[in-house]
């Protein structure tokens, strides 16, 4: 019986996908780790078929042409036969005991006979040159150690939203609702976690820190000067996640908050890369964009335009895009992003 099936997506990883698939093999034969590789050109396919030969009840192979992350994580799922489902990146890792402690609320659900959709825990910005790292906890958020509803959450920060790092989904419920990420397109990881949203009826809190999100490669895609040149992916991908709901259908209050919010934080990261660049080219397309967001849902884009964030981003003149910057560097050094 595998409890959590977790993928891999490798592409060209040989120097480090070796600590994130001994940080999950404790799981042993509760866990089956899905190795998808991306068409690598270095030797991460043979790294992978190593440890598939010595532990062949628990690592599983996917050997692909290249596709993007999306494209890998949409194979994990395919090839999944674990009740839950969690992607760990080739260059992050998790911690042992939160392992352990997620298993056996997994375990115990299974026991039960009743699965919960989401299980949320924190996780932790393994941030190069920082000696204190950042923990994303949601404690002041969630309720802990109990099944809940959207009706029960409260009132996320800033730097407190359900990204692929903390979520792991129940595997049918991402299948049944027709997940499917887009292929050769960067920061998909985003419709990862906000697409299901709506399909989540239950939800569980534990609060461990159990994913630690490695930060600091120059060749990361959020590293700054990789997100300004493929910003036309993430515009991509936030345009893919305003044309994805009509929020006036989504039946909780709560959760059509969280998603509009989460929209907020699209359009902000969005704008101010866009900023950032300081081409007339890419200023021309942040209007583009709050003008596509205003076609699709004038409500949406009211409540995001006339927020505090939407305000800062859309400050008029050289003067406004010093502020917006100026507020991005605060947030960056209090999130503890790029």
């Amino acid at each position: 019986m595998k409890y959590l099936s977790i993928a891999i997506p490798c592409y060209n990883s040989e120097d480090y996908m070796d600590r994130a698939i001994q940080s999950l093999l404790p799981g042993g034969e509760d866990v089956e780790i899905i190795i998808v590789n991306d068409g690598s050109t270095d030797h991460t396919l043979e790294i992978a078929r190593r440890y598939e030969k010595e532990y062949p009840t628990i690592v599983k192979v996917v050997d692909k042409e290249n596709g993007g992350h999306g494209d890998a994580v949409n194979e994990g799922l395919n090839h999944a036969s674990g009740m839950y489902f969690k992607v760990v990146d080739s260059d992050d890792w998790v911690e042992e005991t939160a392992l352990e402690k997620i298993l056996d609320v997994l375990k115990g659900w299974y026991q039960q006979g009743s699965l919960t959709d989401m299980l949320i825990s924190n996780y932790v910005y393994e941030k190069v040159g920082v000696k204190n790292k950042k923990v994303i906890h949601y404690r002041n958020v969630l309720p802990q150690d109990r099944i809940m509803t959207w009706g029960d959450i409260g009132r996320f920060r800033l730097s407190q939203y359900i990204l692929m790092h903390s979520v792991i989904y129940r595997t049918e419920l991402l299948r049944n609702c027709g997940l499917k990420l887009p292929k050769h397109t960067f920061y998909v990881d985003n419709i990862y976690v906000y697409y299901p949203l709506p399909h989540v009826t239950s939800l569980y809190y534990l609060d461990v820190d159990f994913y630690r999100y490695f930060i600091g490669r120059e060749d990361q895609s959020v590293n700054e000067k990789n997100m300004i040149k493929r910003i036309d992916q993430q515009l991509y991908v936030t345009r893919t996640m305003i044309d994805m709901y009509s929020m006036r259908k989504i039946s909780s209050r709560k959760l059509r908050n969280y998603m509009i919010n989460y929209l907020a934080i699209m359009m902000t990261v969005s704008s101010i890369i866009l900023i950032r660049s300081k081409t007339e080219e890419n200023l021309e397309k942040k209007k583009a964009l709050w003008k596509y967001l205003k076609e699709v849902d004038y409500r949406v884009y009211w409540k995001i335009r006339y927020s505090i964030l939407g305000q800062t981003m859309n400050l008029p003149g050289n003067s406004g895009r010093k502020v917006s910057v100026l507020a991005y560097e605060v947030a960056r050094r209090i999130i503890g992003f790029n």
